[in-house]
């Protein structure tokens, strides 16, 4: 339900990045004032992150995923109804709002209902669901604005489909391994079981009574700046290609509306089984060489991912061909996903369990930003330059960026119990 939910919250924020050439060239908004739109979604986004998750902390995720759903589906509506610059980026500022609690409740339920030696394939299920997202969402957008004829009907559209969807997979969001009929007992005592020895090992040569880290405790160390800037590195290689990547390919290599549905359908359905993948090998040599090698394991793939992301954006910068262009989009974004499910296990590996929302809420609230920012300055960019050239170069050092972050995490050791 988790994954579902998030391929619903990612059509949302793709929809009006597929439609903007339309709605650009209607309302004859500058690069500089596109920018800002497709900004205006993640100020909001950003600013709720950290608010999201310390309610997700206490009270029932899934309760709040469900009342914010609701509110992405009415905003979308909203959008399809209006004109006016300022009040696009009023309203893609508040479907910001609504869709912030995704993340951090998705790593508190997360936390609830997995084991350490499973949540990179956990992360990895929700996270496809933003590739998942981006991949129907732009031939769905397409098909819409073909059938209804036009942007806004479509955008209309999506935003019924969105509050129908939620509605439905609500319910299920606001289980627990405890309450939910379809786990059995021997499941639960797995998860039970698995969850207290990982709490155990974290508190060995401690106090048994519960530990508790004021969020100010985290700002002070290393590994949660490494977590929130390499988490920062791959959101704005993500969210700078999903906002202007369909115009660099309309403007640059001329693919129409329903060439661009296909071709964002392969660069997202591929980069699915980056995170599946990502995820799946990650727990596989979890499980191999044990908790011992866990540094040694995140580092060598999360430098592995982002010397593979840089490189593909480079080489697009010299991409002479729409193929070769869609070839090193659709690579850089399957690593980037491989670096997202593993991001979003490390709130779980630093953090107290009282504070995984929260701190989940701050890495996103900080890569955030970033998506906020990125999008301002390619617009900057191609407005000045009339290019995207150095955008792409930006990219690659973003790439670079996933890989060097992760070495100033220590995974094994959560903060409040290492030495300041």
């Amino acid at each position: 339900m988790l994954a579902v939910i998030c391929t619903i919250n990612y059509i949302d924020r793709a929809v009006i990045s597929v439609c903007m050439p339309q709605i650009q060239a209607e309302l004859q908004f500058s690069p500089e004032i596109v920018g800002a739109i497709l900004s205006a979604f993640f100020w909001g986004y950003a600013l709720m992150q950290i608010p999201c998750g310390w309610f997700c902390d206490r009270f029932k995720p899934g309760k709040i995923l469900l009342i914010g759903g609701l509110c992405w589906g009415i905003f979308q509506i909203i959008t399809g109804l209006i004109s006016s610059s300022k009040i696009f980026m009023l309203i893609r500022a508040l479907l910001g709002v609504s869709e912030a609690p995704i993340y951090p409740a998705g790593a508190k339920l997360q936390s609830i209902w997995l084991p350490v030696t499973e949540r990179s394939r956990g992360s990895a299920l929700v996270d496809v669901g933003s590739s998942l997202g981006n991949a129907f969402g732009a031939p769905l957008v397409a098909l819409f604005v073909l059938w209804l004829n036009g942007w806004r009907e479509a955008l209309i559209a999506i935003g019924i489909l969105t509050a129908i969807t939620v509605f439905i997979c609500g319910k299920k969001l606001m289980t627990t391994p405890d309450t939910n009929k379809n786990v059995n007992q021997a499941e639960r005592e797995y998860i039970k079981n698995a969850l207290e020895e990982e709490w155990k090992a974290n508190q060995e040569n401690r106090s048994t009574e519960k530990i508790k880290i004021p969020l100010k405790k985290y700002f002070t160390h290393k590994s949660f700046w490494g977590m929130c800037f390499g988490f920062t590195c791959g959101n704005c290689i993500a969210y700078g290609l999903m906002t202007w990547g369909p115009l660099y390919l309309a403007t640059v290599h001329h693919l129409d509306i329903k060439e661009l549905g296909g071709a964002l359908f392969i660069i997202y359905g591929v980069s699915v089984l980056g995170g599946l993948l990502g995820g799946m090998i990650t727990d596989a040599l979890k499980r191999k060489f044990g908790k011992e090698k866990y540094n040694k394991i995140m580092h060598g793939n999360l430098l592995l991912i982002g010397v593979a992301t840089g490189t593909a954006m480079f080489l697009l910068s010299r991409a002479g061909s729409t193929y070769e262009a869609i070839i090193y989009i659709t690579v850089a974004l399957f690593f980037q996903k491989w670096s997202g499910c593993l991001y979003w296990t490390v709130p779980a590996a630093l953090s107290q369990r009282e504070n995984i929302g929260t701190v989940g809420g701050c890495m996103n609230c900080v890569g955030n930003i970033g998506g906020a920012i990125i999008p301002l300055v390619i617009g900057a960019i191609v407005g000045a330059t009339g290019s995207y050239f150095l955008a792409i170069v930006l990219f690659a050092c973003l790439g670079i960026g996933i890989g060097l972050c992760s070495l100033l995490i220590n995974f094994n050791k959560k903060i409040g119990e290492q030495v300041s």
